[in-house]
């Protein structure tokens, strides 16, 4: 791995500008990345009442945004928190599914040092060291359970982070930033106190991140 780890190194044509050092894989993150968490007013007369809670009734509501992978009414028992390490340790070496970034598909390698004795690999070996370099610049999105509050229905939440406490690149530098959201349609509890106090519950759409990507 050693030998093949300073084959990509000798391989990479790297361009000129900022981060030219590191293997060019970056995100295009929206405006609204990184999602900031939610301030709740702490009062607990904001708070919907047992009455409020009907499940039937907010069913009727979410109509067809429920989404049972990334919702749920009460906290799942097959929930995997970023506290977990060994289910972190698995996820982490999963082989990276989809398809292969252009930017390390249209790599070359040689085996030679100067230019003019540099030669091609062959297929294989060149397949070989791009599932490598793929594998070590793979950020997937580690997804946990977040408790809302009872302010917001469903409850829970399936919401997505990227693991930042290793390097993603070849050489070290990099690490794994959000670089896509997704909205959820979900039902918040509000209340106005214009002529008194009245709540209810409206839908409003809340931001979980959807793809991670190595970036500088």
């Amino acid at each position: 791995v050693t030998i093949y780890a300073l084959v990509v190194l000798l391989g990479l044509r790297l361009e000129q500008g900022a981060c030219q050092h590191y293997l060019h894989i970056r995100p295009a993150p929206s405006d609204n990345l990184p999602l900031v968490d939610l301030i709740e007013h702490p009062d607990p007369i904001f708070d919907p009442k047992e009455k409020d809670l009907n499940e039937t009734l907010l069913r009727n509501l979410m109509g067809g945004h429920f989404d049972p992978n990334f919702m749920a009414v009460s906290l799942p028992e097959d929930r995997l928190g970023v506290d977990d390490l060994a289910e972190l340790d698995l996820l982490l070496r999963q082989r990276p599914s989809g398809a292969m970034p252009s930017e390390i598909k249209g790599l070359e390698f040689y085996d030679g040092l100067q230019p003019s004795k540099k030669h091609r690999l062959s297929k294989k070996l060149r397949r070989k060291l791009q599932m490598w370099l793929w594998s070590q610049t793979f950020c997937p999105v580690l997804y946990t359970w977040n408790d809302l509050g009872s302010r917001f229905w469903p409850r829970y939440v399936k919401v997505g982070s990227c693991y930042s406490k290793r390097s993603c690149s070849v050489p070290e530098g990099m690490v794994c930033k959000p670089a896509k959201s997704v909205h959820l349609t979900i039902l918040r509890w509000r209340c106005q106190r214009r002529g008194g106090q009245r709540c209810t519950w409206i839908p409003i759409q809340y931001p979980i991140i959807s793809e991670c990507k190595c970036s500088c």
